[in-house]
Parts: structure tokens; sequence; C-alpha cells
């Protein structure tokens, strides 16, 4: 399994639009494509591991309270 964070193509794009759109409106500032998809690499490879093991986590935590509900659905011989 690949250690990098792979996003869909159409997802970038947007998130690259994002990254501009911030830019613009928080630090009145005009970044053009390029630089607003090194930002977001940036943040990716920077931060994207730290926020997806968290993710995976939390779902691992989830998932082990499902199971341990599953024991009260036993039947309790009488």
């Amino acid at each position: 399994m690949e250690n990098k964070i792979q996003i869909d193509k159409n997802v970038k794009e947007q998130m690259i639009n994002e990254v501009k759109d911030y830019f613009v409106k928080e630090r009145d500032e005009d970044l053009g494509d390029l630089a607003a998809e090194l930002i977001l690499n940036f943040f990716i490879d920077k931060l994207g591991p730290d926020i997806y093991n968290q993710g995976v986590n939390d779902a691992h935590t989830y998932m082990s309270d499902k199971v341990e509900d599953l024991f009260a659905l036993q039947i309790v011989k009488r």
C-alpha cells in the first residue's frame, strides 16, 4: 500500500479554487493556479497524514464500539 494521499483530479481542482478563494477573501491576495496548488500540496503532504490517521483512529473506535454492541444481542440460556 502506498503511503501517499491520492486525490481525484476534479476534487483537487476544486480544492485549488478553495485555496485561491481563501487568499482573496482573507488576505486580499490573488494566487495563480500554480501557487495555490503548491500551497495545497504542502498541506496535503505535511498535514494530510495526521488528519487521515485521525480519521482511521476515529473509525477504529467507532467500529470497536459497534462490535462490543454485538454482545448485547447474545441469547442468554436459562
